[in-house]
């Protein structure tokens, strides 16, 4: 009785108290080993140890998570989404998978009479998706919508279509021309239409959102993520009001999940965090500039090369000049910053290559990055580095494959081009754009190994010498993006010592049949060893 008694008490005593005991689990760790694991002790937010054998012997907990063979992940990290607009989008008239111009206005109809707002705003058309590709004009929106300013903005954010009394208001005429964007005419009249920068000339007529809304469509965001199984995201461009907003909301507990902002580039916010410098908190990181290199693929707004091949007379334009990308580089440089620049045409990602490897020839750890990355000329993969770094989305490959090569032509080989990128570069981070594209990470993962979209179309995958393997994905979404924010010693891989993010999903989706990981179902979230959702 005495031994019985001396070996509880030696077991007791060499027992420690956590917070959390993960057994029975199948846990990608995403080590350097790419180790596979069983078990998870938790502690104040934060991995004590992950062993392959069950822990719930060796540490004291009063609560056990028994995963019953079932999956775990780190927590994912969407490299390049639009956050906060996620939210903003929960607010407004959902125009996706509309299949005509006149579907667009049957919703409005519907909702305006619903809601009544004072303005009428929707997103998500794509005309692409409709049997008369070209771009609409105002017309329909005039005749129904005759004293309400109405905004109808693209799925990829780089297009407005509005009502002529939203022109008015904007005061914007078929003289009005900017850098960067063109209004589109129609008999010598703008048709409403508006590509990339004359689309701010709207923005400034209408109200800025209270702070009740604000807090909604970020609290609303954060929902979805979490229910997607994403516990960090990368929003690509925000203002420092939203910043800040952002840091008292983590501050007080109201919102969990984890935030690397690039903050929206202009030459008043670098002046900013120039006096400021860097900030950094448990769910905060502020050290990087979002830049605006040109548009969009789908608008033909995206600087090219050579002209369009549908559209022989347009190249798509920078939406900032070389002069104003050269000072942004030697600013973002001088205070320590990391540069993000959207560059989806070949012509902008030649531009920014050439610009980053100059500026940065003295830099040994700059983790710059060239966001999109979606059209590149062969001859210039080998100006990306460790020094220059390739931020990409798969599921734009499988959206934009069914019209790509008609804007393309041949130059279609140099697009969505993830592996020829990797050799160069060493390493990808994958995101989503989202709410450009939907936010489920499993649709990225398939799109990135498979190469097809949910339908299952094209059979054989779509061009698939640049598809990633399971390993590369997976990487790419966790330890791979971690590093592009600077943050691969706190997260991204499930170790001893990180933050404990991790997530608990249906299926292995490293094992499974490649058709079926789209359908993958997260069951449990965790953040910082708090569970946020659970299904």
């Amino acid at each position: 009785m005495k031994k019985i008694l001396l070996i509880v008490l030696l077991v007791s005593s060499c027992t420690k108290n956590v917070d959390l005991v993960v057994t029975n689990a199948n846990i990608y760790t995403i080590d350097n080993e790419f180790s596979v694991m069983k078990s998870m002790a938790i502690k104040d937010g934060k991995i004590v140890e992950v062993s392959k054998q069950n822990l719930d012997k060796f540490y004291n907990s009063e609560e056990i998570l028994n995963a019953e063979g079932k999956t775990i992940l780190p927590g994912l990290i969407d490299s390049h989404c639009h956050f906060y607009g996620l939210g903003e989008d929960q607010l407004v008239v959902d125009l996706r998978e509309t299949k005509s111009f006149e579907e667009i206005v049957d919703r409005l109809i519907a909702y305006n009479e619903k809601n009544n707002p004072s303005i009428l705003r929707g997103r998500g058309w794509d005309q692409n998706d409709w049997k008369i590709k070209d771009f609409p004009d105002n017309t329909l929106l005039n005749k129904f919508f005759k004293e309400k300013i109405v905004v109808l903005e693209r799925v990829d954010g780089h297009a407005y279509i509005v009502n002529d009394y939203a022109l008015e208001k904007a005061e914007i005429t078929n003289k009005t021309k900017l850098q960067g964007g063109t209004v589109i005419l129609k008999s010598n009249k703008p048709s409403g239409v508006l590509i990339d920068s004359p689309m701010r000339l709207i923005d400034n007529i209408l109200p800025d959102k209270n702070l009740i809304e604000k807090t909604t469509a970020l609290q609303n965001a954060e929902k979805i993520c979490f229910e997607n199984g994403l516990t960090t995201v990368s929003d690509a461009g925000l203002g420092i009001g939203t910043i800040n907003l952002i840091d008292s909301l983590q501050q007080n507990n109201l919102l969990k999940i984890n935030i690397y902002a690039m903050v929206s580039v202009s030459k008043k916010n670098i002046d900013y965090y120039k006096n400021n410098g860097k900030l950094k908190t448990e769910k905060l990181n502020v050290r990087s500039f979002k830049v605006y290199g040109d548009g969009a693929l789908g608008s033909r707004g995206a600087a090219l090369k050579e002209p369009y091949s549908d559209d022989p007379h347009n190249h798509g334009k920078l939406s900032t000049s070389i002069d104003d990308v050269k000072y942004y580089a030697k600013s973002i440089k001088e205070i320590g910053f990391q540069m993000n620049t959207h560059a989806i045409g070949d012509s902008t990602a030649f531009i920014l290559l050439n610009e980053y490897n100059k500026v940065l020839s003295d830099v040994s750890d700059p983790r710059w990055r060239i966001e999109h990355s979606q059209v590149i000329d062969k001859k210039d993969f080998n100006l990306y580095n460790e020094k220059v770094l390739p931020s990409v989305q798969p599921t734009h490959a499988t959206s934009d494959m069914y019209w790509a090569e008609d804007r393309l032509g041949e130059r279609v080989k140099g697009a969505y081009a993830f592996k020829d990128l990797l050799k160069f570069s060493k390493r990808v981070a994958l995101g989503t754009d989202f709410p450009v594209e939907k936010v489920n990470p499993f649709h990225t993962f398939y799109s990135s190994v498979a190469r097809k979209d949910l339908s299952g179309y094209p059979d054989s995958g779509f061009q698939m010498e640049n598809s990633l393997s399971r390993e590369e994905t997976l990487k790419g979404m966790t330890i791979w993006g971690a590093y592009f924010n600077f943050e691969e010693n706190e997260k991204g891989s499930l170790e001893s010592g990180k933050i404990a993010d991790f997530i608990l999903i249906d299926r292995d989706i490293m094992k499974v049949d490649i058709d079926l990981t789209p359908e993958t179902k997260v069951l449990k979230t965790y953040v910082h060893g708090e569970l946020v959702y659970s299904k």
